[in-house]
């Protein structure tokens, strides 16, 4: 039961890697920083995130998983780059309602389908409107998992589209395979790694991934255009980052994981409700920061 639940588990939250969550888990607290050079003026953000899964069998090889995604973020940017008075910019909040489904097709692969209501916004409770605010996120995913071989290896293909993240629409492409006890890889979108195991409690990666986020607007702001004042509906965060990420094991299924990583590029974009870009920052932000626990199956 286990051995099952862990394979749908890890196939139905695998979107959740393009918004930068960890896959194969059932709850996570997590702490985001991208600090902003000493030196310069520009953007930084501290981000603050939950989340739970819960599985339910519907019947052999079927299971249903519902679970909720949350995160704050305190959004710090210079007024002088923007123009207007950026505590409107101070704090998001973003929310995924997590509902999947998924079964077996045949012997070798499984096929997932989820789907992700939510909202992501700078409005507060009061303020907040769906109408204005709700976004939908979901994908389809085909996984063929041979861990359990000789020369363990898994497959998964598919495609995610995702209201809050910073990339919308990407394919799902990861190919992981075990070639000696204490080394294995990763290749595929949207993160690739390869890593060592030290030991059975401690893991060490060096990873290539994409991350970011993407937030409406609710109240005004406006930024100076060619014709006058242009009204801002939201903004999109986009990261490429590289680096290293250490993980250790209190238990089997408890983990504390801390990535450090050097942001190879960023880039930051105003714009309006017809996906228009009204404004583009200059970002020269250096290193990134993930740290957090998780219970995973």
């Amino acid at each position: 039961m286990l051995k099952k639940i862990r394979i749908i588990t890890c196939l139905l939250l695998i979107i959740t890697g393009v918004s930068q969550a960890q896959i194969s888990e059932l709850a996570r607290l997590e702490y985001v920083g991208l600090p902003e050079r000493a030196e310069n003026t520009g953007t930084s953000f501290n981000r603050f995130r939950g989340a739970a899964n819960y599985p339910i069998k519907l019947k052999e090889d079927t299971y249903f998983v519902i679970g909720a995604d949350y995160s704050y973020i305190d959004f710090n940017v210079d007024q002088d780059l923007v123009g207007f008075n950026s505590d409107r910019l101070d704090r998001f909040q973003l929310l995924d309602i997590n509902l999947g489904y998924t079964t077996k097709i045949n012997k070798d692969w499984r096929i997932a389908v989820q789907i992700q209501p939510g909202f992501s916004t700078n409005a507060t409770v009061k303020e907040l409107s769906l109408r204005d605010n709700g976004l939908i996120s979901g994908g389809l995913f085909f996984l063929n998992d041979k861990k359990k071989e000789k020369i363990p290896h898994q497959l998964i293909l598919g495609i995610s589209v995702s209201g809050t993240g910073g990339f919308p629409v990407l394919p799902f492409i990861s190919y992981y395979r075990k070639f000696h006890p204490k080394w294995s890889y990763k290749v595929g979108v949207p993160k690739m790694n390869i890593q060592y195991h030290i030991s059975t409690k401690n893991r060490l990666k060096f990873v290539v991934r994409l991350d970011g986020f993407r937030t409406n607007l609710q109240r005004d702001v406006f930024v100076e255009g060619e014709s006058g004042p242009q009204k801002v509906d939201f903004l999109r965060q986009r990261l490429v980052l590289g680096g290293l990420r250490y993980e250790y094991k209190f238990t089997k299924n408890l983990e504390y994981y801390m990535n450090v990583s050097y942001v190879i590029d960023n880039s930051l974009e105003f714009r309006d409700r017809s996906r228009n870009t009204l404004l583009e920052l200059p970002e020269d932000n250096i290193f990134y920061l993930k740290t957090g626990i998780r219970f995973k199956l």
